[in-house]
C-alpha cells in the first residue's frame, strides 16, 4: 500500500502513557494507508507504541533508538 499522506508528531519529554495518547489522538484525525512518524524520549514507548498498533489492527513500519531518542513509523490501519 503507497503511503498516502506522511505526519510527524513530538513526543518527547512526554512520560507514558502520554505518548500513546497522542498517537492515539492524532492518527484519529488520519487516512487509511497515512504514515506517522513519532519521536519519543520514554524508552517504554519502544513496547507500548508497538502493543497499542496490534489492538488496533496499525502497523509498525520501522523502530529504532538513537541516543535515547525514540522513533517509530506507523501505517495507519482499520
Amino acid at each position: 500500500m503507497a503511503c498516502m499522506n506522511k505526519q510527524f508528531l513530538d513526543a518527547r519529554r512526554l512520560l507514558c502513557p502520554m505518548p500513546v495518547i497522542r498517537v492515539q489522538d492524532k492518527i484519529k484525525t488520519m487516512a487509511l494507508g497515512d504514515q506517522l512518524e513519532v519521536v519519543c524520549t520514554d524508552p517504554g514507548v519502544m513496547q507500548d507504541i508497538p502493543a497499542w498498533c496490534r489492538i488496533n489492527g496499525h502497523q509498525i513500519l520501522s523502530a529504532n533508538n538513537n541516543a535515547g531518542e525514540f522513533t517509530i513509523n506507523i501505517i495507519v490501519g482499520d
